[in-house]
C-alpha cells in the first residue's frame, strides 16, 4: 500500500522533480563552501554555479534517461572536485539521486557497473586534480559510503516493488482460478440437471407411450381394463410433472419460497416403479440378496436412476414381457443386475444416434465411484450390471437432486 506522499509524487512527477532540483542546487552551492579551517577556499564561483546548474538541470530527465543523467552528474561532481571542493553528501547530492533512479529503473548488474564507474571517476579526479590536496580518507571512504547508500536503497526499493507485483499477480491468478472453477462447477451443475431431465422425461414418456398403446389395444377386446390403464397413465404423467418441477426447481434462487424441496428418489420407491411398468405390460420381478443396507443419498439416487433407465430401455427396445431386478448387498458394495427375456436375435449395438442411456448410466455409476457393464446374454435378452460402493469414493454431486 502506497503512502499519501508517494501517491502525490507519482501524480505530480514534474512538480516534485522541480522542487528536488532546486533543493539539490542549493545544497550543491552550500557544499562548495565547506572547507577545512586552514585551507583557502577556491575563488571559482561562476564555474561552481554552472556545474550545479548542469547537474541539477539534468535531473529533469532522471526518469526517462537515468544512464545519461548518471554520466552528467558524475562529470559535474568530478569537475567540482577539480575546482577544489570537498567531497561531501551535499556536493554529491545530484549524483546520489541519479544513482538511486538508475537502481530503480534497471537491474542490479547495470547499477553495479554505474556505481564503480562513477566512484572511479570521482576518486581519480580527487587524487589527480585536487588543488587543495584533501586527506585521502575523504577522497575514498567518503565517496564509497555516500554513493553506495543510494545504490543499496534503490535496489531494495526495486526488489520490494517486484515482490509486491508478484504477490498481486499471484492474487489475480488465484482470483481467475476461482472464477474458472466456479464456471466449471456451473457447467457441471447444468450437465447434471440436463441428465436428470433426460432420465425423467425419457422414462415417463416411454412408460406413458406403452400405457397408451396398451389401452388402445385393449379398447375393443377388454374395455373393462382400459379404465385402470388410463388411471395409471394419469398417475404416470402426474409423476412426470412432479419430478420435472422438482428438477427444474433447482434452477430457482435459494431464497425463492416457491422452490420445491422434494426428497430424492431411491430404492425405496422401487415398488411404485415396478407397478408403473406393470401397467404398461412389462412384468418386473425384484429379488434381494443379503441384508439391505442404508445407502447414502447419492448412491441411493444413482441406484434408482440406473434401474429406472434400464427398465425404460427394456420397455422401449427389447420387446420383452418380463424383466428381473436383483439387488445383492455385500459388506461394502451393492450389485444391481437388470435382465430381460428379449429375443436373442435382437441387434447387439444401438443404431447411430441412440445408446445415450447406457452412457448416462455409466456416468452415474462413475460419479459415486462405481462401475457399470452392459451387454447381450448368450441365452437371449440384455443384462445391465452395476457395482456401487456403499460408501462412495468420489464427491457426491447428486445429493440435492430430486
Amino acid at each position: 500500500m502506497s503512502l499519501p506522499w508517494q501517491r502525490y509524487a507519482d501524480d505530480h512527477a514534474r512538480t516534485v522533480d522541480t522542487m528536488t532540483a532546486a533543493v539539490l542546487f542549493a545544497c550543491f552551492l552550500f557544499g562548495s563552501e565547506i572547507h577545512f579551517p586552514n585551507a583557502a577556499p577556491p575563488e571559482a564561483v561562476g564555474p561552481t554555479i554552472a556545474l550545479a546548474a548542469v547537474a541539477c538541470g539534468s535531473l529533469f530527465w532522471q526518469r526517462s534517461r537515468p544512464r545519461t543523467v548518471v554520466a552528467v552528474t558524475a562529470l559535474c561532481s568530478a569537475g567540482a572536485v577539480a575546482l577544489g571542493d570537498l567531497l561531501t553528501p551535499l556536493l554529491l547530492g545530484p549524483l546520489m539521486l541519479a544513482l538511486y533512479r538508475l537502481a530503480l529503473a534497471t537491474d542490479r548488474g547495470t547499477t553495479r557497473i554505474a556505481f564503480f564507474a562513477t566512484l572511479a571517476l570521482v576518486t581519480i579526479a580527487a587524487f589527480t586534480v585536487d588543488p587543495l590536496d584533501h586527506p585521502w580518507p575523504l577522497k575514498t571512504l567518503g565517496p564509497v559510503a555516500w554513493l553506495l547508500l543510494p545504490v543499496a536503497t534503490g535496489n531494495g526499493v526495486r526488489l520490494r516493488r517486484a515482490y509486491v507485483e508478484a504477490i498481486q499477480a499471484r492474487a489475480e491468478y488465484a482470483e481467475r482460478s476461482r472464477e474458472e472453477e466456479a464456471r466449471h462447477r456451473v457447467a457441471e451443475e447444468r450437465m447434471r440437471i440436463a441428465r436428470e431431465l433426460h432420465d425423467v422425461v425419457a422414462h415417463h414418456l416411454a412408460l406413458a407411450n406403452a400405457q397408451a398403446g396398451t389401452a388402445a389395444h385393449l379398447a375393443r377386446t377388454h374395455p373393462a381394463q382400459v379404465e385402470r390403464i388410463l388411471t395409471d397413465l394419469a398417475g404416470t404423467t402426474s409423476s412426470a410433472l412432479r419430478e420435472m418441477k422438482a428438477t427444474v426447481g433447482l434452477l430457482r434462487q435459494a431464497d425463492d419460497p416457491a422452490a420445491p424441496l422434494a426428497p430424492s428418489p431411491g430404492l425405496g420407491q422401487l415398488p411404485e416403479l415396478t407397478d408403473a411398468f406393470g401397467s404398461a405390460g412389462l412384468t418386473v420381478h425384484v429379488s434381494t440378496e443379503g441384508s439391505p443396507r442404508t445407502l447414502s443419498p447419492g448412491v441411493d439416487l444413482t441406484a434408482y436412476r440406473i434401474v429406472q433407465e434400464a427398465l425404460t430401455n427394456v420397455a422401449k427396445h427389447a420387446g420383452a414381457g418380463a424383466a428381473r431386478v436383483r439387488l445383492r448387498y455385500r459388506d461394502d458394495q451393492l450389485t444391481i443386475t437388470v435382465t430381460d427375456d428379449g429375443a436373442p436375435t435382437a441387434p447387439a449395438a444401438p443404431a447411430p444416434g441412440q445408446g445415450f442411456g447406457l452412457i448416462g448410466m455409466r456416468e452415474r455409476a462413475r460419479s459415486v465411484g462405481g462401475a457399470l457393464q452392459a451387454g447381450r446374454r448368450p441365452e437371449g435378452g440384455f443384462e445391465v450390471t452395476t457395482r456401487l460402493p456403499l460408501y462412495p469414493t468420489a464427491p457426491e454431486r447428486e445429493e440435492r437432486t430430486p
